[in-house]
């Protein structure tokens, strides 16, 4: 496993884990990021990264990405 902030662009990925705090992982769900869901980085800007998930382009800061275990 490793964190989202450093997966290479264009390949689909499983996330497998979600860590940080309560209202971390909440956000995160909110967003559509959920064990077991595929997600593609899109773009990457250093640990910055411009993801799919669900039908949805959504863009993460490194320290978001960096809880996001795939």
């Amino acid at each position: 496993m490793i964190p989202l902030s450093f997966a290479s662009k264009n390949e689909p990925l499983l996330i497998r884990r979600i860590g940080g705090g309560a209202q971390i992982r909440q956000r995160l769900e909110d967003l559509g990021f959920t064990v077991g869901t595929t997600v593609t980085v899109i773009s990457a800007l250093g640990e910055n990264r411009i993801v799919r998930v669900k039908d949805s382009r959504i863009a993460l800061d490194g320290d978001l990405a960096r809880h996001i275990m795939v």
